[in-house]
């Protein structure tokens, strides 16, 4: 009899593996050309980028292994370490800002009507659909020394015009401006669906305690939105510090540098530069720079799983 039940739980274990192999097997033919596609233009693009990055290389002539010569002059080269310090200055005019203003608009649309919300939602999204070259002729137009916007209006307070674009002192600023306006709409409604997902049972117990709405947000909302704004902070850093369009529309890196960011450098570099393996290397140490950042948010800013 014991034998006997032996044998049956050996089979139905038997089967049961028999289905999850099957599942299994089922899983990974549907995993299958997404692996492919990552292979063909993530991963080899990246091992033949970290090869190519040891190579005096250009397209006129076959790769000459260098060793580490193409990183030691990134490494010394002053020009890319202003524009990573740049990139971090451009981080800090934006990314803060854009959190802040995009939790302020999520708080309003959750208090309002739902009808309002609808209308706040879709006037906060327009900008995101909105290609980034656009936006930067818009702000050229609007910045125009002469003739734009921005200098007639501070002209009725009795200001003089500024050269918004064509000075160093405020072409960064000039740029930070239309990056968040462009990321507002995306971090906005992810700051919305997650003020959504919080209980509403932890706001009246608050209520009825006597809490106020600074009260709320400090002990209740942001808690319940640390995993959010950890993302959104990660994303941000890494969509800032990364910015190509709007420097090279506006200003084309200048004046005298001062929009330089990484990407726009490591462009400028790979479309005069013969060696292209300078670029290719300066775009590698851009990465475990990024990387480094990324990890060192991880750590410091640990991601919880909430429990109601």
């Amino acid at each position: 009899m014991a034998t006997q039940a032996v044998q049956e739980r050996r089979a139905i274990r038997q089967r049961k593996n028999r289905y999850r192999y099957r599942d299994n097997k089922t899983a990974y033919w549907f995993l299958l050309p997404l692996v492919v596609l990552l292979g063909i233009f993530v991963i080899w693009p990246a091992i033949y980028a970290g090869f190519l990055s040891f190579q005096d290389w250009s397209f006129y002539k076959d790769p000459e292994f260098v060793g580490l010569r193409n990183y030691q002059s990134v490494l010394k080269d002053p020009l890319f370490l202003a524009t990573i310090g740049r990139g971090f200055l451009f981080v800090l005019m934006t990314v803060p800002v854009m959190l802040v203003l995009a939790f302020l608009f999520g708080s309003l649309v959750v208090s309002v009507s739902r009808r309002a919300a609808s209308f706040l939602k879709v006037s906060i999204y327009v900008p995101t659909i909105i290609s980034a070259v656009i936006a930067s002729i818009i702000f050229v137009l609007i910045y125009n020394y002469s003739g734009g916007l921005l200098n007639a209006f501070l002209g009725v307070f009795g200001i003089d015009p500024i050269a918004w674009i064509g000075d160093p002192k405020w072409a960064l600023l000039a740029i930070a401006v239309p990056a968040i306006w462009l990321g507002m709409g995306l971090t906005s409604l992810i700051m919305v669906a997650a003020m959504v997902d919080i209980p509403a049972e932890y706001y009246e117990a608050a209520a009825m305690e006597g809490a106020n709405w600074w009260q709320k947000t400090a002990y209740i909302t942001i808690p319940q939105m640390k995993n959010v704004v950890l993302y959104l902070l990660i994303t941000g850093f890494v969509a800032a510090i990364q910015q190509f369009e709007l420097p090279l529309v506006m200003t084309q890196g200048g004046p005298l540098d001062s929009t330089t960011l990484p990407n726009l450098f490591i462009f400028n570099h790979f479309r005069n530069d013969v060696n292209v393996g300078y670029s290719i290397a300066a775009a590698l140490l851009l990465f475990v720079v990024l990387g480094t950042i990324s990890a060192l948010v991880f750590k410091f800013v640990n991601s919880e799983r909430l429990v109601d």
